[in-house]
């Protein structure tokens, strides 16, 4: 898990919204490299709420 970057063009793999930066808030997003048969397939992102509402689909986070 990590802080919002000024300038994201990630969109939620849940709910397909905009992970958007906003100074006063802080927001956090959650960032999965997606393997398949051990072979990297994709990066997803989710805001840090979609992430734990999907119950982890990958796991837990590191901070």
């Amino acid at each position: 898990m990590r802080g919002v970057d000024p300038g994201s063009i990630s969109d939620c793999a849940v709910c397909a919204k905009h992970i958007r930066f906003s100074a006063k808030l802080r927001p956090r997003q959650v960032i999965a490299n997606v393997y398949e048969d051990g072979k990297w397939q994709r990066v997803e992102y989710f805001h840090e709420e979609c992430y734990q509402i999907a119950n982890a689909p990958y796991g837990n986070t590191q901070s």
